[in-house]
């Protein structure tokens, strides 16, 4: 009874125990026919493992496209995965997010093959590509005018640009400075890693420091739910975050943005104003790849910036590429 339990053990561990598979595949003690059975059966084997690894099922999911990157991107690009995989069968597309540098990083050390980035790379990301060998080129693949937003109850409607640096930098901390009701302004702002900070900090607070009394948060979500619940609030998050069904989320504000103070105050939500560069905080959205991209890459990247993929672009509540970013993409392309 015990050796058959022993038995039974040794066949749990790992489907056959080490010493019958010492015995199964040992021939030298076999003769004639029952020696010639047992090599068939091992060459059958290995036949079936060399099958099963060039089945165009393991051929499929071996290809598939891994992209990492931008939090404010990252629903967009699922989005758009799924639409481009339920039209391209065989495709197979998965969509991480973790800020731009993420991606770029993961780009950068051969861990993805498309990084998503709110925010251009800094030379010194271009640098250690190249040391790599990773030639990035890049695809502008949507344009997002990046929203200031307060909670709905502050009855503020606009600031010019000089003023949000101010108040991201912890110059300018009651509301009551800028024009609004009197009580502290509370900051929503993203982690080091995400290019939406790095896009603030270079172009609105003029490359300086965030205020250490910025409360953090994880993605465009979080500032959005932050200040849904907080009167005194102030927060950036990409368009496509401040719109539901079409129209802002209940129970925010969309602030109106001047460049100064002489000039007029536009609505990300304007695209025309965007377009003309008269919103001033908007910016282009990229996909990356290392080099010219291949097959699968560019059907993805053709469909993206093709007309379908750019009606997902504007149903998500950003805008769409113009002429010189379709020009730009399509010298990428060769």
């Amino acid at each position: 009874m015990n050796n058959k339990k022993e038995i039974r053990r040794k066949r749990t561990d790992f489907g056959l125990a080490m010493t019958e598979r010492r015995a199964f595949f040992s021939v030298k003690s076999l003769n004639g026919s029952k020696k010639i059975r047992a090599l068939s059966v091992l060459i059958g084997v290995i036949a079936f493992v060399q099958i099963l690894t060039w089945s165009p099922l393991f051929a499929q999911r071996s290809k598939m496209i891994q992209i990492k990157g931008s939090d404010t991107m990252v629903n967009l690009v699922q989005i758009l995965a799924e639409e481009y995989m339920s039209r391209s069968p065989g495709a197979a597309i998965a969509v991480l997010g973790g800020g731009s540098g993420t991606g770029i990083a993961a780009l950068i050390n051969g861990t993805c093959d498309i990084a998503s980035h709110s925010r251009e790379w800094r030379q010194r990301e271009i640098d250690q590509a190249w040391e790599k060998g990773v030639k990035p080129r890049f695809f502008v693949v949507a344009v997002d005018g990046l929203s200031i937003i307060i909670n709905e109850k502050n009855p503020l409607e606009k600031l010019t640009m000089p003023q949000v640096g101010a108040i991201y930098r912890g110059e300018i901390k009651n509301w009551k400075e800028v024009g609004g009701p009197d009580m502290p302004i509370v900051l929503y702002g993203r982690q080091s890693n995400s290019g939406t900070y790095v896009f603030m900090q270079e172009h609105v607070l003029g490359n300086k420091n965030y205020s250490p009394d910025m409360r953090e948060m994880n993605g465009n979500a979080q500032i959005v739910e932050s200040i849904l619940q907080d009167q005194a609030g102030i927060g950036y998050v990409g368009v496509g975050y401040v719109l539901e069904g079409g129209q802002v989320r209940k129970g925010l504000k969309v602030l109106n943005i001047a460049k100064d103070e002489k000039s007029a105050a536009f609505s990300p939500l304007n695209k025309a104003a965007v377009d003309s560069g008269d919103y001033p905080v908007a910016r282009p959205l990229f996909l990356a790849t290392n080099g010219k991209p291949n097959q699968a890459i560019a059907g993805f990247l053709s469909f993206i910036t093709g007309p379908e993929g750019q009606k997902v672009v504007e149903r998500e509540g950003f805008f769409t590429i113009g002429a010189k970013h379709k020009e730009q993409n399509e010298k990428n392309f060769k």
